[in-house]
């Protein structure tokens, strides 16, 4: 099984070849191309690669399939005695990512 550590937006993901990965909003239309070049580890079979903090040459390479919104998350502030009450919700906004592939660095050099 081959994946990979991943950071977007200054957070990390688990990104496995061949299914969707969802991250915060990116500035792209759905259908484009977006290379995610800062990975931090690999993972092939038995293979494992960790960078240092990144691994040079590798990439993942995946397709916007579309925007998403997360699930409603509520807010309430109380203070007890005063009658004090405040309710607020909040949806995050994802981008929904379909990893293609997984390229390493060795796989780069093969075909080069």
């Amino acid at each position: 099984m081959k994946y990979a550590i991943v950071e977007a937006g200054g957070k990390q993901y688990r990104a496995d070849e061949g299914r969707a990965l969802s991250v915060d909003l990116m500035q792209v239309n759905s259908g484009d191309e977006v290379i995610l070049d800062k990975v931090l580890l690999l993972v092939d079979g038995d293979n494992v690669t960790v960078g240092t903090p990144y691994i040079k040459g590798a990439s993942l390479v995946t397709s916007v399939m579309r925007m998403v919104q997360g699930e409603k998350i509520f807010v309430f502030k109380y203070k007890p005695k005063i009658n004090y009450r405040r309710r607020a919700g909040h949806r995050q906004q994802y981008t929904l990512l379909m990893v293609n592939s997984i390229k390493s660095a060795k796989t780069e050099k093969a075909e080069n």
